[in-house]
């Protein structure tokens, strides 16, 4: 089995997407990025990451169409993939729409890095996602 977790980081904002992977990486993850939705589905369905962080406001595709797209997918297994939403909307509203769409939990920016690395850590050692050799 394959020992390294990926992480897929869907952020449009250079300065962030570049901070969270440097985090990443140090924590040992393998680091995807796209800077806008229909690359982070399709890197989503190509590289089958342990866990997302996934930007709402995106250009091209949403992240809210992102999210939903990968829990509606066919592949039950790849629809289940842990998706941390990150987002500057502050909004109740959009909190909700997160949760009801599938985000596994919704945080926003400015947020706390522990916080997020606690949460990246707890869903990439949740359920391991036998897609490797499917």
């Amino acid at each position: 089995m394959d020992s390294i977790k990926k992480i897929l980081i869907i952020e449009d904002n250079k300065d962030i997407r570049t901070v969270l992977a440097r985090r990443m990486s140090s924590l040992g993850f393998e680091t995807l990025m796209a800077e806008d939705g229909i690359t982070g589905l399709e890197k989503a369905r190509s590289g089958w990451p342990d866990v997302i962080i996934l930007d709402l406001t995106l250009p091209k595709m949403s992240g809210q169409e992102v999210c939903k797209a990968i829990r509606e997918d066919h592949n039950k297994e790849f629809a289940r993939i842990p998706i941390i939403m990150l987002t500057g909307k502050t909004d109740e509203v959009d909190r909700v729409i997160g949760m009801v769409i599938g985000a596994s939990c919704y945080l926003t920016k400015p947020y706390d890095p522990k916080e997020l690395v606690s949460l990246v850590l707890k869903y990439a050692e949740g359920e391991d996602h036998a897609h490797h050799g499917v």
